[in-house]
């Protein structure tokens, strides 16, 4: 008796907003509780991660990306939605009429992916700002790079007699005009 085993795709099911880690926890539970392991094989909730500059101090605070979203890695079987569609906090499968639609390994990736996002940094590229601390405190500038990661951005700094100099300063050094 040799049956090929169905593949484990993943799908998207939306919760209540809020209740997304609560759900994860129920669904893993649900799983491990009627030995349904290899039907409900992985659930996540898509994070990121975000820097954020507060009083001049960075810090990387993670941020639900799909709030009332949760992934699951599961083989769909009458019994494996039955358990999923009937957890507390479920309010359906997404897709027409609630009926459930694969991902593509794309779509998994790209909503899984956890790098840092720059939504944080108020300052752009080509923008005006005064610099706020250091030897140059008072002087403006023009913002020519940011690097979210390091912390750090070069500002065109506009000197006396109209002479520029370029400088690196921490992200936090700065303001918008």
């Amino acid at each position: 008796m040799s049956e090929k085993t169905p593949q484990a795709l993943w799908y998207v099911v939306h919760t209540y907003s809020g209740y997304e880690n609560k759900v994860k926890d129920n669904l893993e539970k649900a799983a491990e509780n009627q030995h349904m392991q290899h039907l409900i094989q992985e659930v996540q909730v898509p994070i990121e991660e975000v820097v954020e500059i507060r009083d001049g101090k960075r810090k990387v605070k993670q941020h639900k990306t799909f709030p009332g979203y949760v992934l699951v890695k599961m083989v769909i079987t009458s019994d494996s939605w039955y358990v999923v569609r009937n957890t507390r906090g479920v309010t359906g499968f997404v897709g027409p009429e609630s009926k459930p639609v694969p991902l593509s390994e794309e779509e998994v990736e790209h909503m899984l992916s956890r790098r840092p996002q720059a939504e944080a940094c108020k300052m752009v590229v080509g923008e005006e700002v005064r610099i706020t601390e250091g030897p140059l405190v008072n002087f403006t500038g023009t913002v020519e790079s940011i690097d979210i990661e390091h912390g750090k951005m070069q500002v065109k700094v506009k000197m006396f007699l109209g002479r520029e100099l370029q400088v690196e300063i921490e992200l936090s050094q700065a303001e918008k005009l």
